[in-house]
């Protein structure tokens, strides 16, 4: 049964993924304007299609920010940060039980070792260093993702980690697009305020010794 269970999981998301593909979602995706019109036209169904689709985005490794900037755009600052954490968190399921479920031995004889320290980093207090490992601006997303299900790493202390670790960054950027996509100076200057703050942040956590870990195990 789980055999089946995870057959079907792989397929789907192929699947899925080859539709969104071939119908150009992922550029759409980039394209603020584009986003904007199709949800104004397709209201809730619109904002459900679109999460999925940026869920896609982030699992294969595109870049958060461009969805949380694009959101921001569309629905505004706090919105679009909330469904984009929503579908960067979404896609970041799908990668750790991708990895887990399917190529799990192939990332093993890939990356034997640094999967080693990466288990041993963060398989204790995980919420809390993955936490800090998302407020760090170095690092992949998408090769934590993959390590983390590639390893024994706890998946609900991982993706709690991930969820408040997400939240500064897009929140700076949706706020952004927010200020930009409706000409608002307030929404623009609490992306400046925040971006300011997350700096602070990023800057200690830069200068710890758990960034050296980090830098060395998940940079492409």
């Amino acid at each position: 049964m789980k055999r089946i269970l995870k057959t079907l999981f792989i397929i789907s998301v192929l699947l899925i993924l080859m539709i969104a593909t071939q119908q150009g979602m992922f550029e759409h995706l980039t394209d603020s304007n584009w986003v904007a019109q199709f949800v104004a036209k397709q209201g809730a169904l619109g904002l459900f299609i679109l999460l999925g689709i940026g869920a896609l985005f982030t699992a294969i490794g595109g870049p958060r920010q461009v969805i949380a900037f694009v959101f921001g755009f569309a629905l505004g600052g706090l919105n679009g940060a909330l469904f984009s954490t929503l579908a960067t968190l979404l896609g970041c399921i799908i990668a750790f039980y991708v990895a887990r479920l399917t190529v799990r031995s192939s990332l093993q004889k890939r990356f034997g070792q640094r999967l080693q320290k990466f288990e041993n980093l963060i398989g204790t207090q995980t919420w809390l260093k993955v936490l800090m490992i998302r407020l760090l601006p170095v690092g992949s997303n998408l090769l934590t993702n993959l390590f983390a299900g590639a390893t024994h790493v706890p998946a609900h202390g991982f993706f709690i980690g991930s969820t408040i670790g997400y939240l500064p960054q897009m929140l700076i950027f949706s706020f952004a697009g927010a200020g930009i996509g409706l000409s608002d100076h307030y929404q623009l200057a609490i992306s400046i305020s925040l971006f300011v703050i997350s700096s602070i942040i990023g800057t200690y956590l830069y200068r710890s010794r758990l960034r050296k870990q980090v830098s060395e195990l998940v940079t492409e």
